[in-house]
C-alpha cells in the first residue's frame, strides 16, 4: 500500500454511505460529517442498517470528498469544526479515511474526528489513528454476553481497542446510547463507568438516548425490527445514567 504522503488523492477510493454538511452532534463546532459504507457489527438499535453491507455504497474518491467540503470551509473554520467520518464502521477503510484527515489537516488545518465502535485491531490501523485528532468511541455494553446479543459480537477487541488509545495518548469522547430495558441495569452501567475510570486521555462522556428515527429503513429492507417497543428514554433516565456512569468513573456522585 502507498504511503500517505505519496498516494494521490484522486485515485484513493472508499464506499460512501452518504454525508452531511452541517453537523453539530459528531464532534467540536459545525461539522462535515461522511458516513462510510461497511460494518462488523449489526446493533439491534441501529439507524443506518443500510450501511452493513461493505459492497454497497458510492464509490468516492479523496479528491471527490475534499470537493464536498471546500465551499462549507468557512463555517467549519469559523466554529472550530471539521470533520468527522462515522459509518457504518470508517475503520474498515482505514487507508481512505487516512488519507482523506491527512489532506485536511495539510490543506485547511481543519480538526479531525473518527467515530468508531473500535471493533478493529488498533496496529493494523494506526496511521488512520495518529491522524484522527479526536476518536469518538462508542461503548455499547460493558457487559460481553449482553454486548454479544445487541451487536452480534463480543466486546473483547473493543475494549482492547480502548485500552490502546488510552496507552498511546489519543483524546477521546466516550459515547453511550442508552436503550431502556436493553443496557441500562445499573450494574452494567457502574461497570461502563468503572472501565472508563481506567483510561487516560477522555475528555468527555455522552450518553446518546437511542430513538427510533431509522426503523423505516429496516422495513424498508425487509428487516423485523428487533426493538420493536421499547422507547426512547426520559430525560431523567439519561440524567440517572449519567450520574451511575460518573459514580463508576470517579467513585463520588461528586
Amino acid at each position: 500500500m502507498e504511503s500517505l504522503q505519496t498516494s494521490d488523492p484522486r485515485t484513493v477510493k472508499g464506499r460512501i454511505h452518504s454525508l452531511d454538511t452541517f453537523g453539530t452532534v459528531d464532534g467540536p463546532g459545525i461539522r462535515f460529517v461522511l458516513f462510510m459504507q461497511g460494518c462488523a457489527l449489526q446493533c439491534m438499535y441501529c439507524h443506518n442498517p443500510d450501511s452493513w453491507d461493505p459492497s454497497a455504497g458510492k464509490p468516492m474518491t479523496v479528491e471527490q470528498v475534499l470537493e464536498e467540503v471546500e465551499p462549507y470551509l468557512t463555517y467549519y473554520q469559523g466554529s472550530g469544526g471539521g470533520i468527522t467520518v462515522t459509518g457504518g464502521e470508517p475503520s474498515l477503510q482505514p487507508h481512505f479515511v487516512a488519507k482523506l484527515f491527512h489532506e485536511v489537516h495539510k490543506r485547511w488545518k481543519l480538526h479531525t474526528a473518527l467515530d468508531s465502535s473500535g471493533f478493529n485491531e488498533p496496529e493494523s490501523i494506526a496511521d488512520l489513528l495518529n491522524e484522527a485528532d479526536l476518536i469518538l468511541l462508542d461503548l455499547k455494553q460493558i457487559n460481553r454476553e449482553k454486548h454479544i446479543k445487541l451487536t452480534g459480537q463480543p466486546n473483547d477487541r473493543i475494549l482492547k481497542f480502548a485500552q490502546w488509545l488510552s496507552d498511546h495518548g489519543k483524546k477521546m469522547w466516550i459515547r453511550h446510547v442508552l436503550v431502556p430495558e436493553i443496557n441500562d441495569a445499573y450494574e452494567d452501567l457502574l461497570g461502563l463507568g468503572q472501565f472508563i475510570g481506567t483510561l487516560k486521555g477522555v475528555e468527555k462522556v455522552e450518553i446518546l438516548p437511542y430513538h427510533r428515527m431509522g426503523v423505516y429503513k429496516w422495513e424498508q429492507m425487509g428487516k423485523i425490527y428487533p426493538l420493536e417497543g421499547i422507547r426512547t428514554p426520559t430525560d431523567k433516565e439519561v440524567e440517572r445514567a449519567q450520574r451511575i456512569i460518573e459514580l463508576g468513573r470517579t467513585g463520588n456522585i461528586g
